[in-house]
């Protein structure tokens, strides 16, 4: 088995509101320096080692992210 994680964030471009509450709540808490805050979603999935990188990314581009909008990070991590 094999341990993978995939990193979905919204791309550059696309606006980030839950991104920029927090950004603004940060200050009004005492936090200061945070010039910039984006929200993604990070996935752990446990895969039989015989899962290759391109069913990998399938994966994550058809269904863990939304291509349009979202950009997609899929790296393997040692157990």
């Amino acid at each position: 088995m094999a341990r993978v994680v995939v990193d979905v964030m919204p791309k550059p471009e696309i606006l980030d509101p839950q991104g920029q509450a927090v950004a603004r709540a940060l200050p009004r808490l005492g936090f200061a320096g945070v010039s910039d805050v984006r929200q993604g979603k990070h996935f752990e999935l446990e895969v039989d080692d015989s899962v290759d990188d391109e069913t990998l990314a399938r994966i994550a581009e058809g269904f863990l992210s939304n291509p349009v909008v979202e950009d997609f990070v899929v790296r393997r991590v040692q157990s």
